[in-house]
């Protein structure tokens, strides 16, 4: 993954860790700087003991066509590159505002998955147009003869009624009576993985608790379960929607904190408002950079060596 070939100065990047209901980012800005990083660097530095930590890594981009702004690159944390992710969005646009790259309110961004449009309401708020969902199977992608609101699907060894949605990203929703960590932590990666996503898929948990509220839970593909996925609430509301569980407008709890989703239905966009916070600004050598030599060409050992046998002599 490269934005430029060129190296930063003294190889060091500036970024900056957002969250969005605990959804973790690194946000590079990629428009000020070079930044040329490989799948390897980026899950050392995803590493929660030994790097930054996060949950997905976004890069912020100049344009690449006339319509947008910016474009948005999301990187899992095992280095992997993805097409959406809507909790990253909403600190995409906060973090373009923060940094004045942009003074637009209204910001319109390109990404693997499509050009998606973010509104910022307030200081800490942002509201997302995920566009609309896709129920076709193979663009999910998922395996399936035909189009159904709801799949059986065989995982290990039980049946399970999973509806298919894809909000840029594949995702396989399942509604629960309760949600369980067990639950979450047994069938989570088995959804995944299962091979009638050939893309991998994140596994979302859905509770319903009034035609307006629902409980969620999801288990991201490539990350494990996080705080909270934005693009996994609006696949849910769309599932519910779809069985006829749930209002237009949904508020989503989970483990984060809520967001608000809304979706009039079958060929309207799906939107999504919710806050963005900073946490921190800091610096980072890429793991596995070699470190420049001060002026002179010397290391430093070299040059505390010479200096201490100079004294002694």
């Amino acid at each position: 993954m490269t934005s430029d070939n060129r190296k930063g100065r003294g190889g060091w990047l500036r970024f900056t860790k957002m969250h969005g209901l605990g959804n973790d980012f690194m946000v590079i800005d990629a428009i000020t700087q070079p930044v040329q990083l490989s799948a390897d660097q980026i899950r050392r530095m995803g590493d929660r003991h030994l790097g930054v930590g996060f949950d997905q890594l976004l890069l912020v981009e100049p344009p690449e066509r006339p319509d947008v702004d910016f474009r948005y690159r999301i990187f899992n944390a095992d280095g992997g590159e993805v097409e959406q992710c809507g909790n990253g969005a909403r600190c995409f646009a906060r973090f373009v505002h923060d940094q004045r790259l942009t003074r637009k309110n209204l910001i319109h961004v390109q990404t693997a998955a499509g050009v998606m449009t973010l509104e910022v309401t307030g200081r800490n708020q942002v509201r997302v147009d995920m566009g609309i969902p896709e129920l076709a199977p193979a663009a999910i992608p998922f395996a399936a003869d035909e189009q159904a609101v709801v799949y059986p699907v065989e995982v290990d060894g039980q049946m399970l009624d999973l509806s298919a949605v894809s909000m840029g990203n594949p995702h396989g929703v399942m509604v629960v009576e309760s949600i369980t960590d067990e639950l979450v932590a047994t069938l989570g990666p088995l959804i995944e993985a299962h091979p009638r996503f050939p893309a991998r898929a994140n596994a979302g948990f859905m509770q319903v608790l009034a035609p307006d509220h629902v409980r969620l839970r999801v288990y991201e593909r490539g990350v494990g379960e996080t705080r909270a996925c934005g693009s996994g609430a609006c696949a849910a509301v769309v599932a519910g929607r779809l069985r006829g569980l749930l209002d237009e407008r949904v508020k989503v709890e989970l483990a984060g904190g809520e967001l608000t989703v809304a979706w009039p239905g079958d060929g309207s966009p799906v939107t999504m408002e919710g806050p963005a916070t900073r946490v921190f600004e800091g610096r980072i050598r890429p793991p596995g950079e070699a470190r420049r030599p001060r002026r002179g060409g010397r290391p430093d050992n070299n040059r505390k060596k010479k200096g201490r046998d100079k004294a002694s002599a």
